[in-house]
């Protein structure tokens, strides 16, 4: 008895919790909890300590980022840049199979001393020993499949640069968050990128991003009406049929 008023329970506290959010909109993740935030407000130790010449930042033609003539793509950590997100995939993969087969077997003692007659005396009316094994069998199999898919996204998002690697490649990570009335559009990206992939316009496309991972969805209530109950969930999981 206790294992059925243990699962009531959970999904009792499970349905408390969606209760709370009767008649509000869904909120916003708070941005102080994330990588992004951190990587931006903490400072990092440095790799060097290498002496800086008074002199050198005065100049208008040095290198630094603050100058006339700096690089200011992103480079370091905390720093933000934009990633371009054009997705216009199609695919079209038609498979066709077939396969036939036919096999026959005889087999009988039409005379052997004599013996075959003996025995089709005792054998039942029509019986004959002449025919002993007679088989046939046939099988055939024939299977098609096709896919089509058609995926179109255009997007763009700011990501910060948290973590630099010993080989200079950038980790970034970027998050966006829209709502409209009672529905929450929720766009992650994450990967690693090169500095130099970087352009001059401090953008970034989505394929020059190694392990990206992109996730555009949503939460609220149209969300919440095209998902399953949790009942029905679990019952597609543990019903063998």
């Amino acid at each position: 008895m206790k294992s059925p008023a243990l699962l009531f329970l959970m999904i009792a506290l499970t349905a408390c919790g969606r209760l709370e959010d009767v008649g509000k909109a869904p909120g916003f993740t708070p941005v102080e909890s994330g990588n992004e935030f951190f990587a931006m407000s903490s400072v990092p130790m440095p790799e060097t300590t290498s002496k800086r010449q008074p002199t050198k930042e005065a100049s208008l033609w040095s290198g630094a980022r603050n100058s006339l003539l700096g690089d200011r793509r992103a480079a370091q950590r905390g720093d933000i840049l934009t990633v371009v997100i054009e997705i216009n995939d199609k695919a079209e993969i038609s498979n066709s199979t077939g396969r036939s087969r036919s096999g026959s077997e005889s087999m009988g003692i039409p005379s052997l001393l004599g013996i075959p007659q003996r025995l089709d005396q005792r054998l039942p009316e029509g019986a004959s020993m002449a025919d002993a094994i007679s088989t046939n069998s046939n099988s055939a199999f024939q299977g098609d499949g096709s896919v089509s898919r058609n995926e179109k996204l255009t997007l763009r998002v700011a990501a910060t640069i948290i973590e630099t690697l010993p080989n200079s490649v950038l980790r970034i990570q970027g998050s966006q968050e829209v709502r409209v009335n009672f529905e929450v559009r929720e766009l992650i990206v994450s990967g690693f990128v090169r500095p130099e992939d970087v352009s001059r316009q401090n953008e970034i496309t989505y394929d020059k991003i190694a392990g990206a991972r992109i996730s555009y969805g949503g939460r609220g209530q149209i969300t919440d009406v095209q998902q399953p109950r949790i009942g029905q969930q679990v019952a597609d999981i543990l019903l063998p049929f």
